[in-house]
């Protein structure tokens, strides 16, 4: 594994202390910005990986791999998070799938039953050929996403009933 050398600007080394110093970021960025300090070669006093890791409770790879976001993308880089990429194929119930899902949730239960479940829904999405599989989760999330409250017009277990007052007294 090849080791980036680190060498902070003395701008950057004070902007680094002044954020360890006053502990008001996320803990990650914090982490790495101690990761950087402890990695400075400019004054003289080069630590191991081994070490820092251990003094910082981090592991060998986040510290090589912090060295080398500072030295290949800058510092910015080495301290902000990376947002994760968007996941469009992951959606499975979207468009047309998620009207067809509400239309269905509202409608009528099946024979035999006195509501829909998660599971009766997912497994008609399947029988009707709108999806190959989903699960349970997939289809609570759509149906969350939507407007419609089923819960609004009878009284479900998220719903608490009026309790009479027990104190006798006459409600004006």
């Amino acid at each position: 594994m090849d080791k980036y050398r680190v060498t902070l600007t003395t701008e950057e080394r004070a902007d680094l202390e002044h954020l360890v110093s006053s502990g008001k970021a996320a803990a990650r960025k914090l982490t790495h910005a101690r990761i950087l300090l402890l990695a400075d070669d400019s004054l003289g006093e080069e630590h191991a990986d081994d070490q820092i890791g251990a003094a910082l409770g981090t592991s060998l790879r986040t510290v090589s791999r912090v060295r080398q976001q500072l030295v290949t993308q800058g510092l910015d880089v080495a301290l902000l998070r990376r947002p994760q990429p968007p996941r469009p194929d992951k959606i499975k119930i979207k468009g047309d799938v998620e009207q067809r899902l509400v239309k269905l949730a509202c409608s009528d239960p099946p024979l035999g039953c006195s509501h829909w479940t998660l599971q009766l829904l997912a497994d008609e999405l399947v029988v009707l050929g709108l999806v190959k599989k989903v699960s349970t989760e997939t289809v609570r999330q759509a149906l969350k996403k939507t407007t419609s409250s089923r819960g609004l017009s009878s009284r479900g277990a998220s719903h608490r009933m009026r309790t009479p007052t027990t104190s006798g007294a006459w409600r004006m």
